[in-house]
């Protein structure tokens, strides 16, 4: 029997990149797997199509996850058509690369939006319809922990703020079983921040192994720590950075 059958996920921004990958991942190993996204819904029915293609079950919410009602509503939806919740993956984020003198107050809210109030939200929802031996995931950063990259430092503050949710939450929720844990990816090929970009070069000469991560990388490891093989790992910061921050 496959890790994950019988278990339902939910995966934030899962129409692209990390977060498509850990979705295939995830149904790959099992599991029936909603996914949310913000605007790209060609994108989002791809992943929807490739599970399905597989053998998968899938579903796709529109929902923008810096959108307190809309991820609310998302979860309902997932628990109402898939007809329960074991595993979170709070994937959705964003970057603005710039230096922070030039970040505006906007792009500020955004981001802490997006990368924090909005995994939070999303993980207070998720917690009241969460069964027991559940699992919540966050897709934090290396940034969170270790910053040597100029240009992210409001991106790496929130991913710090992340990083001390996982770890606090983790004492509340041990008692029904469930784990919180935080997945810190490194440099990872990404359209949003793709190994040719303009902002390449310093993040891979950061890594020991001298190249950036793919997604599935990533993904394997959010699959390792949905499954039954992780039950006793919880607040803790998994980072998939190639050595970045070793």
């Amino acid at each position: 029997m496959l890790k994950l059958a019988n278990k339902v996920a939910l995966v934030t921004g899962g129409s692209r990149g990390i977060g498509a990958a850990i979705a295939k991942r995830l149904a790959t190993d099992g599991a029936s797997v909603a996914i949310t996204y913000a605007k790209d819904a060609n994108a989002a029915s791809a992943v929807v199509k490739a599970i399905e293609g597989s053998g998968g079950k899938a579903l796709a919410i529109q929902a923008d996850a810096a959108d307190p009602k809309a991820i609310n509503a998302a979860i309902e939806k997932t628990v109402a058509t898939l007809g329960r919740l074991d595993v979170l993956v709070n994937n959705a984020g964003t970057a603005i690369p710039k230096p922070f003198e030039q970040t505006t107050l906007e792009e500020m809210d955004q981001m802490i939006n997006l990368n924090f109030r909005g995994l939070m939200v999303a993980t207070q929802a998720a917690l009241k319809h969460m069964n027991d031996n559940g699992r919540l995931i966050m897709i934090g950063s290396c940034v969170g922990e270790r910053m040597m990259t100029p240009g992210l430092v409001a991106y790496a503050a929130t991913k710090g703020a992340v990083k001390m949710f996982t770890q606090g939450l983790a004492r509340e929720v041990g008692s029904r079983g469930i784990t919180v844990n935080n997945v810190q990816p490194g440099p990872i090929d990404t359209d949003l921040n793709p190994a040719a970009g303009d902002w390449a070069a310093p993040q891979k000469a950061n890594t020991a192994l001298n190249r950036f991560g793919t997604v599935d990388e990533v993904a394997a490891l959010v699959s390792f720590v949905a499954g039954p093989e992780s039950s006793y790992i919880t607040g803790a910061n998994l980072t998939v950075d190639g050595g970045t921050n070793a």
